[in-house]
Parts: structure tokens; sequence; C-alpha cells
């Protein structure tokens, strides 16, 4: 067992399972100078240091957190971080004035992401990624979900989802899948029904025979796919057992969230664009808003609106869209000061948003995203800080000390 004492505030405490919603986002339970159990990797006991255990001999190790918070570890439920090669020369074209769909338009985008993917063996893909990840676990995230998406050929749809496989079996970050209908290959210029068509028929038997995915997702956008196309490809899906995510209303109102409310989609994510009688329909469903600030820095789009969602008693997840076209980085901690600084939400918001509604939207709250009796010991310790509201504050500043995934620090 591992005893960690004198915690100067244990944030995250007694969510449970279920995802937050509007104003009680900002209640982040918190315990001062508190103490935290960790017993065969899952949160044992916690509580007020008046409460620590007497007889420390019993612990292996204990460690003295004197002026520093622990909160639950992030859970980034929206990347794409298998792929090939970085797109920085789009970055210089964005700078120079050229738009997403301008740069897609001739040939870069995501098409040049699936010649790079395709032309890249399976093994340097899984380096490349687990060098990512890992990455990402030593600045807190200990869940996340990736997609395939990159390659838009049913043996690179394979490859990708074989690389997250082996990302799951070789690290003890929680992993979940996807596949990703992205976009339409070059190979079936002017034929997208026919790509439709051989997604379903094809592509999703395949996948879904191999268990690969846990989920299904589409870029439901003007130039990808309707709404139409979206809720067939969804509807398959669904049948050989992979649950529905949306790309919805990144760049206009595209339908994806009628898409998503339609086919029960744990999660619609992005939605820069969003309006009242949208925000109405996620209202009447079960299915949680994903909000992705960093992907609308990077283009310059309009930031999703976090304080209405709060406003009209929406519960949303916060997630990297970790990508090499729109959102290169992985990069939790500075996802939540942004997401405070441009989106006005609070820093208790922000954490309630990127860890146990993280976890709802990956269907792991059950097993992470609070501190909980019996669930994992995925934490943050933090440096020595003044307040929790620092964390978000000091932008661009390393704040954290240690990070522990299933109790083993990282």
């Amino acid at each position: 067992m591992k005893l960690i004492k004198n915690i100067k505030g244990l944030c995250g405490v007694d969510a449970g399972a279920s995802l937050v919603k509007g104003s009680a986002m900002a209640d982040l339970k918190s315990i001062s100078h508190a103490f935290l159990v960790i017993k065969q990797g899952l949160i044992h006991d916690f509580g007020p240091m008046a409460s620590c255990p007497e007889n420390q001999e019993n612990f292996e190790e204990i460690v003295d957190a004197s002026g520093q918070f622990i909160l639950p570890a992030w859970c980034d439920s929206h990347t794409h971080l298998v792929f090939a090669g970085s797109r920085e020369k789009e970055y210089v074209d964005k700078i120079n004035g050229l738009k997403y769909e301008e740069i897609a338009a001739r040939g870069g985008g995501i098409l040049h992401s699936a010649d790079l993917l395709n032309d890249t063996s399976e093994d340097d893909l899984y380096h490349a990624a687990k060098l990512r990840l890992e990455n990402m676990m030593r600045l807190g995230t200990a869940s996340v979900e990736i997609k395939s998406g990159y390659s838009m050929t049913l043996e690179g749809e394979m490859k990708m989802l074989r690389v997250i496989r082996r990302l799951k079996e070789s690290l003890t970050v929680n992993i979940k899948s996807t596949y990703l209908v992205h976009a339409t290959p070059r190979s079936y210029k002017a034929q997208q029904g026919k790509y439709v068509d051989d997604v379903i028929e094809k592509f999703i038997p395949a996948i879904g025979g191999s268990g690969l995915a846990d989920y299904i997702d589409v870029f439901c956008e003007d130039g990808f796919f309707s709404e139409e196309e979206t809720n067939r490809i969804l509807e398959c899906g669904q049948r050989f057992g992979m649950r529905a995510k949306v790309h919805a209303n990144q760049l206009h109102h595209s339908g994806g969230v009628r898409a998503a409310v339609k086919n029960r989609a744990i999660s619609a994510d992005h939605l820069e664009q969003l309006n009242d009688e949208e925000i109405g329909l996620l209202k009447e469903s079960n299915t949680i808003p994903c909000l992705l600030p960093t992907a609308a820095m990077f283009l310059r789009l309009t930031y999703p609106p976090a304080k209405k969602l709060i406003d009209e008693g929406l519960g949303f997840a916060l997630a990297t869209d970790y990508n090499p076209g729109s959102s290169p980085s992985g990069n939790m901690p500075l996802l939540l000061s942004l997401a405070c600084i441009q989106m006005k939400i609070l820093p208790q918001e922000a954490i309630t948003a990127a860890t146990i509604n993280g976890a709802a939207a990956m269907d792991l709250a059950h097993q992470t995203g609070s501190i909980d009796r019996g669930k994992q010991a995925n934490l943050v310790l933090t440096k020595s800080m003044p307040s929790l509201a620092y964390f978000t504050y000091s932008f661009g500043e390393n704040l954290i000390d240690q990070v522990y995934i299933k109790g083993s620090v990282i």
C-alpha cells in the first residue's frame, strides 16, 4: 500500500460514475489537508488528515504532499494520435490566410495525412504514437480515446486500429479505439456515394468483426459527409457493435448534432457552431457534448459556447483533438488554461470536464475520473501551489510533480 499525506487539497472527490451537468460542474468537491491510500492500483481510502491511519509501518511508500494538490488524472476523450509525419507547411499556409477548406481542396489536410500514413509501416506508426502517448501520460493523461481515419482504405484503417490495440497492450493508460470515417479518398474522386456504400458493405463488417474498434465516428461536415450519409454509416456501425460518436458542427451547422442524437451517440464532438435548436436536442438526449478548444484556437474558429451549455444545464467533456493538422498537442494542462481564458469557464468546471466528464464520454466513469474508493488510482500530484486556480492561471508552467496511473508513478 501507498500513503499520500498532508495533501493541501484533494479535489474531485465522490463524483461517482455519472456525467456532471450544469452548475454542478463548478462544485468540485475537495478535502483540505487530506490523505489518500492506494492499494493494488486502486483508491483504497481517503479523507481529512484527522482520520489518517496512525500505524504507518504497513505502507510500502509514504509521500508527504505538503503544499500540493491531488486531482484525478485527465480523461482525453477525442484524439487522433496515430498519424505519420507532420503538417507544419499547412500551419504556415493558415498564417498566410488560407482556409481549412482551401487547404483540403489543394490536396492537403486529411488527404495529405492519408498519403503519409499509407506509406508508413505499422511498426513505425506504433513507435511514433507510443512516444506521443507517453508524453501525454507524463502531463497527466491516464485515459484516452484514439481514432483511426487517416488512411481511408480498409487495409490502412485496420493497420491504425492494430496500432491502437498494441498501445493498449503495452501501456497502462486506459485506451478506447474508434473507427473514424474521416474523408473520401482520391481513388473515389467524384464517387463519394460509392465510397459510402463500400464503407457500409465492406469496411464496417470487417472492422466490426475484428473487435478492434469500440466506437464508430463520422466527420459530418460540408465537403465531407452529409447528415444522411452519417446516419447510414452510424446505423450500420452500431449493428456491428460499435457505439456512435460524431464530429459535429465544427465548421457549419452540418446536421451532426441531429445525427448524433438520432443515433444515441455517446458524444457529439467539436460544436463550434451551435444554435438553440441544437442545444435543445442535446438537452433531450444522453449524448455528451465534447469541446475541443485547442482545435478552435489553431484554426481561429469561434470557440464552442461552453458557458451557455452550463447555463442550459448540460455537462460537457474537454479533449485535445490531438492531430497533425488542427491540434498538434496532447497537452491537457494547457488546454484547461485555454478553456478558462477563452471560453470563460471556471477552473473547477474545466477540471470536471477533463476528468469525470471525459471519463463518461468514454464509458469509463465507473473506473476513473474522480477520487472514489475502488476506482483506479489515476492521479495528478501537483507541485506546491497557492490555490487550485493557480493551476490554470499560470498557463505554460509545468505544475505537475508526479502522475500515478493505476497506482504506479509514471
